[in-house]
């Protein structure tokens, strides 16, 4: 038995869209077989799998993966979040091909071989009488398969309309983000009734094999929904009769009816039982509609609004969109038949049947009913027989788990002086959808009428939708708000009859980046062809030329030549001020073109992977990934990360006194978390790279640090970007330094640090004490709040008494206990006057928080020394 089934399995690869012509004989339950071979209900539509990796595809983790070039990037080229063109997805029908299915990934896709899926394992666990591990080959063999049709529908559907009014978190999601497919695997609750849960359990959390930056992606659903038949909850391992594809949770999902796509866990590992709600970062902090009072900026502060489980979202809403007229489209009046036939979707949320559809031509004054196809009801009609290796029978349940189509013939007459069309749709629950958007920090759930705008202008009818999804320019959303109009204003942002345009309350303007007199269009060969000596940059499609600013930059030349002829927004925007900003318009020079946007778009330089094995890790153009090997707790707040490189002889590469830059990204709105660090570890330690990190943890005063929680939350396994060096400074020996390439000899340094700013102290530190033929003699002031804060404590203790002739360590508290015996107080201008005196061929190093930097600026300027002597990492 178990080698026909992986015989079938295999065969499912090869199946694509190749069906046959009828399904296979259907077997009754009496045992007697059926001669009507007449399919009455739908099968997918024509497929064929794609084979190539698309060329964006091959520089990013996701190179092993085949995918269809029609679709739709939300993100960028990585992670893949895409949506079908909205007629290409009508078009095919009720059912959706996998390579058009809308895709939610947040992040890197597992890459899982053909001959490795049938020995794919998932657990059982949690509170249960018999824990278990379960492969893939144990569902085929001890379960009974059942296929049926499910439409998903991600969360984030029509969030594209919601940035229109505000920017929320979230990426710009089209009315294309749902897809329907026949899906063939096990009843949820089969397996976890196998598992004999105990009587407290109350929830079923779910976690996937897809690392993040915030951990596995994990959710939970209620135990008692999974444990319904009716509630159709599966474990699916064929989608469409082929074996599931790598974007869709190849080898093996969870497939949750009626609930928003995100609690359909891709790449399953884990099924933990519990008594509460899942603890998952991506549970707490994903897929919830918080109040629409909450402003993205209360939300980072409000940690509290996150875990209330009554904003998180389950049974999707009612919902509808117009696929026809299509957007831009246009009709002749005079070619045109009387009649015009508007079409488009609906469904319905937690198993309720789309009752009605309603269609208005006069902003909602009146309705006319639409006609609806509910396909889902001929797999009900149908009788029990076999389809894709799994037994098809609805025809006991009631629950409506698919989209439906609707359709309504109006005359052109009426279309002409129509202003738009608008559709609305409502369920068994009477659950209709509103005339109004309900705004949300996330963007998710977005429902309020769907509305497409109607021009008629010499013999022509122009149709016009909402938005475009993702970059895509065009809608009336868009329109209207270019020109003043308040798209909250109860009439879509239009005049009303008699009234003035509503115009949108003055808002606080962004830091304006350019400069208005500049009109020149680049392309991407002139951008390219620029010397390194005159390093031109990319900021948002503006072209910066940064050769003035190269003494200047704070981070080094090295950081702008770095970033030559590269687009740089995502680390700039993360890592620069408001000051910086401020600073562009001096260096902007000009405006990439259409052309040259989209070629510098389609991704950021990345490795050859056919490329030999580099002999140093850090590249100063190029991302390289660096995976978390071992995680070591310092202290309550402190951590001690350890990353292995790409093989066991490689060195990091990073000079002496200078720093690398680390980038994870924010799992629900992909923003680029960018922060520069200095390891401790030896710059000449081979295949491993240690990073010291505070951990900024939320206290009700203040949201804690992005990038700090984000990494304390970073599971053992998971790979981040690296990229360097970076920095002006650079010791070299014997007192001999570099700053902005320009060499200059120092007899002593006066290193002056707070808290974590250490690190970087600490690396110049080491290395002149280290060397005993050095002559350079060392100052330290090191200031924290707690004899407990002090970081790297004991290393410095060991240089300082290993070099006493030539080092001076000194240690202040703000916060003393009656032990303590060392200095007291905050580094300011007394501490400063005693111990960093003003001296020739010296210089101080600085590197703490900014108050600390400024503080000590101010004195040390006021005591004489140059600008020139003070460097501040």
């Amino acid at each position: 038995m178990d080698t026909v089934m992986e015989a079938e399995l295999s065969k499912t690869h090869q199946l694509g869209g190749s069906l046959p012509p009828t399904p296979p004989e259907s077997t009754l339950a009496d045992g007697d077989s059926s001669s009507d071979t007449t399919q009455e209900f739908p099968l997918p539509p024509p497929s064929t799998e794609p084979t190539e990796v698309l060329t964006v595809d091959l520089k990013t983790p996701d190179a092993h993966v085949p995918r269809d070039a029609r679709l739709i990037r939300l993100t960028g080229v990585h992670p893949f979040n895409v949506e079908a063109p909205l007629s290409a997805l009508f078009n095919e029908g009720f059912l959706t091909s996998p390579e058009l299915f809308y895709v939610r990934n947040h992040g890197a896709v597992p890459e899982v071989k053909d001959e490795e899926c049938l020995d794919w394992e998932f657990s059982v666990e949690g509170l249960v009488e018999k824990p278990l591990k379960i492969t893939l080959r144990d569902l085929l063999k001890e379960y009974n398969a059942i296929t049926v049709p499910i439409t998903l529908v991600c969360a984030g559907n029509r969030r594209k309309e919601q940035n229109q009014v505000r920017k929320t978190k979230g990426f710009s999601w089209g009315p294309a983000g749902v897809s329907t497919a026949l899906w063939t695997g096990i009843a949820l609750g089969e397996v976890i009734k196998r598992a004999n849960p105990h009587r407290r359990a109350r929830y079923v959390c779910m976690e996937g094999a897809d690392k993040l930056p915030n951990g596995y992606y994990g959710t939970s659903v209620k135990m008692n929904w999974a444990m319904d038949p009716n509630r159709g909850m599966m474990l699916a391992w064929k989608m469409n009769g082929e074996m599931l594809r790598p974007d869709h949770g190849k080898p093996l999902r969870v497939v949750i009816p009626g609930q928003i796509g995100g609690r359909s866990v891709k790449w399953l590992k884990k099924l933990i039982i519990t008594e509460g709600p899942s603890d998952n970062w991506y549970h707490i902090y994903d897929n919830r509609v918080l109040p629409t009072m909450i402003s993205p900026e209360e939300s980072a502060n409000r940690p509290d609004i996150w875990e209330d489980e009554r904003y998180a979202i389950y049974d999707l809403n009612t919902n509808s969109a117009i696929a026809y007229p299509a957007h831009d489209e246009q009709l002749s009046v005079a070619c045109a038949p009387s009649n015009y036939r508007v079409k488009g979707y609906a469904y319905g949320g937690g198993g309720r049947r789309i009752t009605r559809v309603e269609v208005s031509l006069d902003k909602g004054k009146s309705w006319q009913l639409a006609n609806i196809d509910y396909a889902e009801d001929k797999y009900r009609d149908a009788t029990e027989q076999d389809l894709y290796g799994g037994r098809l029978d609805m025809s006991w349940r009631e629950s409506c788990f698919c989209w439906c189509f609707w359709e309504l013939d109006i005359p052109v007459d009426e279309l002409k002086v129509a202003k738009d069309i608008l559709v609305r749709a409502m369920d068994e629950s009477m659950n209709l959808q509103p005339r109004d958007m309900y705004w949300s920090v996330l963007g998710m759930m977005n429902n309020p009428w769907y509305r497409v705008v109607v021009t008629f202008e010499n013999d022509i009818i122009r149709f016009e939708h909402p938005t475009q999804p993702a970059l895509m320019p065009g809608g009336w959303m868009e329109r209207v708000k270019k020109m003043g109009g308040n798209l909250t204003n109860g009439f879509w942002g239009e005049r009303k009859e008699g009234e003035e345009a509503e115009l949108v309350p003055e808002t606080v303007a962004e830091i304006k980046m350019t400069k208005d007199d500049v009109k020149r269009e680049i392309s991407i060969d002139e951008l390219r062809k620029q010397p390194s000596a005159a390093p031109w940059f990319v900021v948002g499609g503006e072209v910066y030329d940064g050769t003035k600013f190269l003494d200047g930059h704070p981070g080094g030349a090295q950081s702008i030549i770095s970033a030559a002829c590269l687009d740089s927004t995502d680390e700039f925007m993360a890592i620069h001020s408001e000051t910086a900003k401020a600073m562009m318009p001096e260096y902007h020079i000009g405006s990439l073109d259409e052309a040259s946007r989209k070629v510098l778009s389609e991704g950021e330089e990345h490795a050859d992977p056919n490329a030999a094995p580099r002999d140093t890790f850090l590249n100063s153009r190029i991302w390289t990934k660096a995976t978390l090997h071992t995680k070591q707790t310092i202290s309550w707040d402190c951590r001690v990360f350890t990353f292995k490189l790409e093989h066991d002889d490689q060195t990091l590469g990073l000079p002496t006194g200078q720093h690398l830059m680390m980038r994870l990204r924010d799992p629900v709105t992909r923003e680029a978390i960018i922060r520069s660090y200095t390891p401790i570890s030896e710059t000449s330690k081979k295949g491993y790279l240690d990073v010291l990190i505070k951990v900024y943890h939320d206290t009700k005063e203040r949201k804690g640090g992005k990038m700090t929680k984000a990494m304390d939350a970073l599971p053992i396994g998971h790979a981040i970007d690296f990229k360097g060096p970076i920095g002006k400074f650079e010791y070299l020996e014997n007192g001999w330094c570099t700053i902005n390439s320009h060499k200059r000899h120092v007899k002593r340094f006066f290193m002056i640090c707070g808290g974590s700013g250490v690190t970087p102290i600490f690396q110049v530190y080491r290395a002149i004490l280290q060397d005993k033929q050095d002559t350079t003699s060392v100052v330290v002031l090191n200031g924290n709040r707690l004899a407990e804060d002090i970081l790297c404590k004991e290393d410095l203790d060991h240089f300082a008494k290993e070099s006493s002739e030539r080092c001076k360590l000194l240690y202040t508290l703000t916060q003393p206990t009656d032990e303590w015996t060392g200095l007291k107080g905050r580094i300011g201008a007394q501490l400063l006057q005693e111990h960093v005196p003003l001296q020739e061929d010296a210089m101080v190093l600085v590197c703490g928080p900014e108050a600390l930097e400024k503080a000590v600026c101010a004195a040390l300027n006021a005591q004489g020394w140059d600008d020139k002597d003070l460097l501040f990492f």
